[in-house]
């Protein structure tokens, strides 16, 4: 991640971002991941400037990240009225996060492999 003013996805993090991308992951979400990943914390606002991202993108990857337990959420109050700003935070190693993912693709092959498998059976039945 290269420093501008603010950070930003650098070439090596978009190499990243594709590889998550081919292998089935949401583009928003990789990038989101790879961006908070390089961050001690950071708000929703930083991620959409830092990713390329617009808002409603960075809150649907924020929801996803969350509910997998990658990622934390804390309220950071502001003074006087207005909503709170939602602060982010990497909860899940990026080793470990790839290790869930790699299970993840893992148990989609075996299920294509068993519908392959099901479905050459069952072809079997139509030879003329």
């Amino acid at each position: 991640m290269k420093r501008a003013r603010s950070n930003v996805l650098d070439e090596q993090d978009e190499k990243v971002v594709q590889l998550f991308t081919d292998l089935g992951m949401p583009k928003n979400l990789a990038k989101t991941l790879i961006y908070i990943s390089q961050v001690d914390e950071c708000r929703s606002a930083d991620v959409e400037q830092g990713a390329n991202l617009r808002q409603p993108e960075v809150s649907v990857a924020m929801q996803e990240l969350r509910k997998r337990g990658w990622v934390a959420k804390r309220d950071l109050k502001k003074k006087g009225k207005g909503r709170p700003v939602h602060i982010y935070k990497l909860t899940t190693p990026l080793p470990k996060i790839l290790e869930e993912f790699e299970k993840e693709k893992l148990r989609e092959v075996e299920t294509i492999k068993q519908d392959l498998s099901q479905l050459r059976e069952l072809l079997g039945r139509y030879t003329k």
